[in-house]
């Protein structure tokens, strides 16, 4: 009598490891790109932000072409051309974009998540440049198309106006490539002080203030000090990046791009030293 000996497959032995996973720059990545998507605030203000750009562009084409020839018409305005009004939103733009950038950081010391992220990445940095990264790239894609459409739109409104302008004319797309990468910095300025200040109200308080209210204040001091030190504010430097014409007032493109990065970089520096020097 023969016995059949039942053979099965070695089982997996209980509390085996699992098998370790490398942190590298690319998981990093992937991980603040999927937190990103996931928060119900990053698609209402990034469609917030594009409604901005788009609808009040429109607004300003369509106010200067029922305007146009009026007595009563602000001079100033009257001289705008295609580019400028296309661009109207940009400031209503940058307050969404920057207060989205706060919150990607500031939010998850607010829930208490930014425990298990530091856990899951330890050396903390490649977090704070994942995150703006992601997002910057983010409000920069989301900002180039907005004023793209809002140019697209706005100058056949003003066709036929002496504001009117193609993408032919000189200075056009590169005013228009201007202002998406202001938004998009604006936006990485944002994360900078979300994770700097730890704090959703104070990130925001900080941001308006910097972009909209320390300029105004500014006004206030002598005219002599005012020429020296107006156009190297945040928003104003960061305005001759997407301006269509410059006089001795303002900074060139180039200009204004340098010393916009200078205040972004300065902003990740705070960032990075206080993540580095702070417990979570």
């Amino acid at each position: 009598m023969s016995t059949l000996t039942a053979t099965t497959p070695d089982a997996p032995v209980a509390g085996a490891a699992r098998p370790a996973h490398r942190v590298t720059g690319r998981r990093v990545l992937a991980s603040e790109w999927a937190k990103l998507w996931t928060l119900r605030s990053t698609w209402i203000t990034l469609g917030l932000g594009l409604l901005f750009l788009v609808a009040f562009g429109l607004i300003a084409s369509s106010r200067y072409k029922s305007a146009i020839g009026s007595a009563h018409m602000d001079p100033d305005f009257a001289r705008s051309t295609a580019v400028r009004l296309s661009l109207f939103g940009t400031n209503f733009a940058q307050l969404a974009l920057g207060v989205l950038g706060v919150l990607v950081t500031a939010g998850e010391y607010s829930t208490g998540m930014i425990r298990s992220t530091m856990a899951a990445v330890p050396r903390r940095l490649p977090v704070l440049w994942s995150k703006a990264t992601v997002f910057g790239l983010v409000a920069l894609a989301v900002s180039t198309v907005g004023v793209f459409v809002a140019f697209f739109f706005g100058s056949r409104i003003v066709s036929g106006t002496p504001a009117a302008m193609d993408f032919s004319h000189a200075g056009v797309v590169r005013s228009l490539l201007g202002a998406g990468l202001y938004l998009g910095l604006v936006g990485v300025i944002g994360t900078a002080l979300g994770a700097l200040l730890r704090s959703v109200a104070g990130g925001i308080s900080v941001l308006v203030a910097t972009l909209m209210l320390v300029p105004g204040l500014i006004s206030l001091l002598p005219s002599s000090w005012q020429d020296d030190i107006s156009p190297y504010l945040p928003s104003n430097a960061g305005g001759s990046m997407f301006a269509l014409t410059h006089d001795t007032t303002s900074l060139s493109p180039g200009a204004g791009l340098l010393v916009f990065l200078g205040w972004t970089a300065l902003a990740l520096a705070g960032a990075a030293y206080r993540l580095l020097r702070s417990d979570v």
